[in-house]
């Protein structure tokens, strides 16, 4: 037995758990935890926003170095007189330390786990500050979390402009006299990656744009520059996720309450989002905003905010918020005699068609995780329910008509849900699945949905190559017989008498709204693997309309992954290469001489042994799996390429045809 003695405990210093550790405090240290680098630095400026002392921020992306600018107050320089340093060094280099722990500087904020902007420091090969305070520009340099330079004073404010004491290359973009302005490049020895999305990026700032009224942000992509500003705040947000909809109602259904904790007495509001009472100290307040709208389809899309965080996963501020919405619909609904019993809605019949935002703005936040996708605040969902019973109950009073014809959609869909429910039942039985897919699924012998695959293939002859090809213990194979359903325009009626999509329903054991269990899965990875061609790219589309639409949460939890399939085989002597674009194939044909080039028109003239190489072994596939970072223009883009308005995919194809020969989602 080995000695385990005092001397092995290691203790990591300063900013050294975060370089050994990064996931515990990114979440991955992949492109997801890359953006979340960015995210930190900028939530702190947006945080500045809330607390009203900023109104602009600035974003540049140039190749692998971000840069953030905001014209807020400046992190404090002074020397703190407890450990006698300056505070700037704390707050870059000290985990958990921040003026966000207490609610003397910041009444609301996203940022609270103390340990964001020291993160991106410690995972930067390259990190420099600038901080406008007090008349003086001051900097600090870093890498890799070690400081290269002390806190020292380059510049001088005169006129709100910047007179450098030494030679910087960097310069500001607000002539103002406070600020703070970080760049830094993600250390690549510990970071998978280091290319930005542009979408992910925009869609961050857009999003935060209709979240705080006022504040413009803008983003410079390598010299390409775009200004985000909406005063018409998540109102807006929610008119344009309706775009292209058929809407029940013209106005957006908007509402904004505040509660003050537990004071009752309040003589007046000051801008840091708090209430001064008649005993002379602040107590912080809870801001609720939601805006709702319904559409014509069955879909429901709701987005969910909490301090301007997107809260993915929900939380008590969205069960408040759906209990609300069910609650006032019934109420209604019975006043006029629409229903005639009590709580004939379930959450499912009044949600079908909506759209809607809510965001909370509370003084402390309780996350699940630094990622912060989930609210755990209990108080929240009581604070919601009657904020949102009480705003619509007037609003439905002042406005009967919309109260009606949202009940008469609630109530059709609760019609449509009784007539499902066998059919669900139906779909969801295992001898259901034996009876409708007689030799059509090809099932795995493993039952953990933790190692267990399915493939969904197109059509029987890429079918037969992939059952061939297959680790028949944990790789199953699903043919689909032609294009299935476009479920953006259909009904639940369509949806569940179709045989390709009840198929797949049944062979995943999960159908449209039921509730996400991993357990209940059948298999834990699902993989669209079609042709590489228009019509393979036309029914990845349609399983992502399906499964965005009515499975979201396995895309949400990470089980949905598309195969990236070759286009070409090229082999010289005994060398053989899969290539995957027309480009790369060009380029390889001109490096070797005379090699044979297969062009593999779908999968079915691929044999077992390729297929397998390619597309289904472990260890040499590609496999993408399907994200959804910005719901908003997800659900744009599906209702655009997928909806009944011809007009506007017409025009967006039209824009992006010199982008892609095959427009994809």
């Amino acid at each position: 037995m080995e000695d385990y003695t005092a001397k092995d405990i290691v203790v990591l210093e300063g900013l050294k758990a975060v370089r050994k550790r990064p996931a515990m405090y990114i979440g991955s240290t992949d492109v997801r935890g890359l953006h979340q680098l960015l995210y930190e630095v900028m939530d702190n400026s947006v945080d500045e926003a809330m607390g009203g002392y900023c109104k602009n921020i600035f974003v540049t992306v140039k190749g692998k170095t971000v840069t953030i600018e905001d014209d807020g107050r400046g992190i404090p320089v002074d020397i703190h007189p407890k450990y006698n340093k300056s505070a700037l060094e704390i707050v870059l280099t000290e985990l958990h330390s921040g003026a966000k722990f207490e609610q003397k500087v910041y009444k609301v904020s996203g940022g609270l786990h103390g340990v964001g902007v020291h993160v991106v420091n410690a995972l930067s090969s390259s990190f420099e500050i600038f901080v406008k305070r007090e008349g003086f520009v001051y900097h600090q340099g870093y890498s890799k979390g070690e400081k290269l330079t002390p806190v020292e004073k380059v510049g001088k404010i005169e006129d709100n402009k910047v007179s450098w004491t030494r030679a910087i290359s960097t310069s500001f973009h607000f002539n103002s006299r406070t600020g703070t302005l970080i760049s830094f490049e993600p250390d690549e020895t510990i970071m998978e990656t280091a290319e930005y999305s542009l979408e992910t990026v925009r869609g961050r700032i857009e999003e935060l744009s209709y979240l705080n009224k006022g504040l413009t942000i803008t983003l410079d992509w390598n010299g390409e520059i775009v200004t985000y500003q909406h005063q018409g705040g998540i109102e807006e947000m929610v008119r344009n996720m309706n775009k292209g909809k058929e809407t029940l109602h013209d106005e957006v259904i908007y509402g904004q309450v505040k509660f003050n904790g537990e004071m009752k007495d309040v003589s007046k509001s000051n801008k840091n989002g708090s209430e001064e009472s008649k005993d002379g100290f602040e107590h912080p307040s809870t801001y609720i905003e939601f805006a709702i709208q319904y559409n014509e389809t069955v879909s429901e899309n709701l987005l969910a905010f909490a301090n301007d965080i997107n809260t993915r996963e929900g939380g008590t501020h969205v069960s408040g918020f759906k209990g609300a919405l069910t609650k006032v619909l019934n109420d209604e609904a019975k006043n006029q005699e629409i229903i005639q019993s009590d709580n004939f809605f379930n959450g499912e019949d009044v949600r079908e068609g909506l759209t809607a935002v809510i965001s909370v703005k509370i003084p402390e936040p309780q996350f699940e995780g630094q990622t912060k996708e989930k609210l755990g605040n209990s108080n929240v969902k009581g604070m919601v329910f009657s904020g949102v019973v009480d705003h619509l109950k007037r609003y439905f009073e002042d406005h009967p008509k919309v109260s009606e014809i949202i009940c008469k959609k609630a109530f059709q869909a609760a019609e449509a849900r009784e007539a499902a429910r066998n059919a669900r039942e139906m779909v969801r039985s295992r001898s259901s699945l034996n009876a409708t897919l007689p030799g059509k699924l090809a099932d795995c012998t493993l039952e953990d949905p933790e190692k267990t695959e399915l493939y969904i293939v197109e059509g029987d002859s890429a079918a037969g190559p992939a059952k061939q090809g297959r680790d028949r213990s944990y790789q199953a194979i699903l043919p689909l017989r032609g294009k299935i359903l476009n479920v953006e325009k259909a009904g639940w009626d369509k949806i569940l008498k179709n045989n390709e999509v009840k198929n797949l329903f049944s062979a995943i054991n999960m159908g449209p709204n039921d509730p996400y269990d991993p357990k209940k899965l059948r298999y834990g990875k699902i993989i669209f693997m079609t042709d590489a061609d228009v019509d393979g790219s036309h029914i990845r589309t349609l399983l992502l309309t399906l499964f965005y639409r009515h499975l979201k949460e396995l895309i949400v939890n990470g089980h949905v992954f598309i195969a990236v399939v070759p286009l070409f085989r090229v082999q010289k002597g005994t060398t053989v290469k899969y290539i995957y674009t027309e480009k790369e194939k060009d380029a390889l044909v001109k490096q070797l001489s005379n090699p044979i080039v297969q062009r593999f028109k779908g999968l079915g003239e691929m044999n077992a042994d390729q297929l397998w190489e390619t597309a289904m072994n472990p260890e040499t596939r590609k496999l993408v799996r399907v994200q959804i970072e910005d719901a908003q223009q997800a659900d744009s883009l599906f209702t655009l390429l997928m909806g009944e308005q011809v007009e506007p995919r017409r025009d967006y194809i039209m824009a992006h045809a010199t982008e892609a020969q095959n427009i994809d989602v």
